[in-house]
């Protein structure tokens, strides 16, 4: 059986259709939630016997992307960096945030590993 990590305020944002970053982001720092991590949404999939994850990762380049395998638990790591800002422009509304990420998914026990294939 697989852990899952709850995270009460993303059931919320699933219910709303969007992100509660803020005002919620500097409280849930407060409480050590760590809720202000990036965990793209993923979709899993099985067709003709194949398993499909495909993830939402925009603005994530493909050499900053890892994805591994180790012991039937399949990991998608990857790090969103800022552009580099010209020195004069101000921003007047920050919303876009860049950090790393890492999901974890435990294999079903008939996932073929030598099969793993990653497409962009």
């Amino acid at each position: 059986m697989a852990l899952i990590k709850w995270e009460p305020f993303r059931d919320i944002e699933d219910l709303v259709g969007h992100s509660l970053a803020w005002p919620l982001g500097r409280a849930q720092s407060m409480l050590g939630l760590g809720l202000g991590d990036w965990n793209p949404r993923v979709d899993i999939s099985e067709s003709n016997g194949n398993y499909i994850i495909k993830a939402d990762i925009p603005g994530v380049a493909k050499e900053n992307l890892k994805v591994t395998l180790d012991n039937g638990v399949l990991t998608l790591h990857g790090e969103r960096k800022q552009d580099k800002e010209e020195d004069n422009k101000r921003g007047h509304r920050i919303e876009r945030f860049y950090e790393s990420f890492s999901r974890s998914f435990s294999l079903p026990e008939d996932a073929d590993a030598m099969g793993l294939k990653a497409t962009a």
